[in-house]
């Protein structure tokens, strides 16, 4: 029961980090942009940032909870 939820709680995870959309692109990286921007978070964006870090810790306490119990 515990493997399947850990499955599902990986692969919403997956779909989550995915989804998410970045604010600067590779030349950012790079030195492309000079200024520092201030990203806000509104909406559907905000609640899928939130579900992610929900959904890591879930599946960073799985991973403990499977490693003591197996």
């Amino acid at each position: 029961m515990l493997e399947i939820i850990h499955v599902i709680v990986s692969i919403l995870l997956a779909i989550f980090i995915t989804v998410q959309t970045r604010s600067s692109g590779l030349s950012a990286t790079f030195g492309g942009s000079g200024a520092a921007n201030v990203v806000q978070r509104r909406g559907a964006e905000k609640l899928i940032f939130k579900a992610s870090i929900y959904l890591s810790v879930v599946f960073f306490s799985l991973s403990i909870i499977r490693w003591y119990v197996y």
